[in-house]
């Protein structure tokens, strides 16, 4: 579950894997909560095994050493968390494990340096969640949705953990993620004409220098839609490195 730096579990849509987008301008931009850099994740042992991975190939050792078998071991027979994430867990500075919840928001508090949590709020808004999961025809949000993703058997088998109550002792012990606002990737922040040269403050070209991919913004307009991600913006990339590198070699 996403809560908000004072405890508030984040409104739908703004719910863990829907629109990201729309969930950083709300933390961003809810008065009463912009000025906190941080918001939380609250989970258990059970979904972490399941729903935590790193980002990149080289993070995964069963993915990198090309072992079926070890795929097969960590991704579908999983009985604890990937090596890595459960690294992450123990030593990493923004997760808080703890047996019992009052523990755990306390813990969380001692982590900000401030009181925000309310631990009766939070227990409040976990347990109303935790109600909806026996019920095939929920009424709470991010529960419909955990059931439509285990509908397709890739989720199902891999991604996606089993409805369960996030407070059942025997789903512990309970983890608290502290998350930051960060940008990792730009669009844009070099002006360029058409033959991909970067242009200085005045407009002109800057001599022997061109800039290609994601820092040039692709000229704007839009290429691959207003929330396309990752990978999609590989067709931008080769286009523009084409431009850049035909036109650096007409110069020479």
């Amino acid at each position: 579950m996403w809560f908000d730096a004072r405890g508030r579990r984040l409104p739908e849509p703004y719910l863990p894997g829907y629109d990201t987008r729309g969930t950083l301008r709300y933390l961003r931009t809810r008065p009463d909560i912009a000025e906190y850099d941080h918001s939380w994740f609250i989970l258990n042992q059970k979904i972490i095994e399941k729903e935590f991975a790193l980002s990149g190939s080289e993070q995964n050792l069963d993915i990198t050493d090309k072992s079926v078998r070890a795929i097969v071991r960590d991704r579908l027979l999983n009985t604890k968390a990937p090596r890595a994430v459960e690294a992450f867990k123990r030593h990493g500075a923004d997760f808080v494990v703890a047996r019992e919840l009052g523990q755990l928001v306390a813990a969380m508090n001692r982590m900000t340096g401030e009181p925000l949590l309310d631990a009766s709020l939070i227990r409040a808004q976990i347990e109303a969640r935790d109600l909806q999961v026996a019920n095939p025809f929920s009424k709470d949000a991010q529960v419909q949705g955990i059931h439509n993703s285990r509908r397709y058997a890739g989720d199902r088998l891999t991604r996606t953990a089993v409805p369960h109550r996030i407070l059942d002792p025997k789903a512990g012990p309970l983890i608290g993620v502290q998350l930051h606002i960060m940008t990792r990737k730009t669009l844009g922040g070099i002006q360029t004409d058409l033959q991909s040269r970067a242009l200085g403050l005045d407009g002109r070209p800057i001599d022997g220098l061109y800039a290609a991919g994601e820092v040039a913004g692709f000229g704007g307009g839009g290429l691959h839609g207003y929330n396309a991600l990752e990978g999609t913006f590989l067709g931008g990339c080769l286009f523009t490195g084409r431009t850049a590198g035909r036109a650096a070699a007409k110069a020479l």
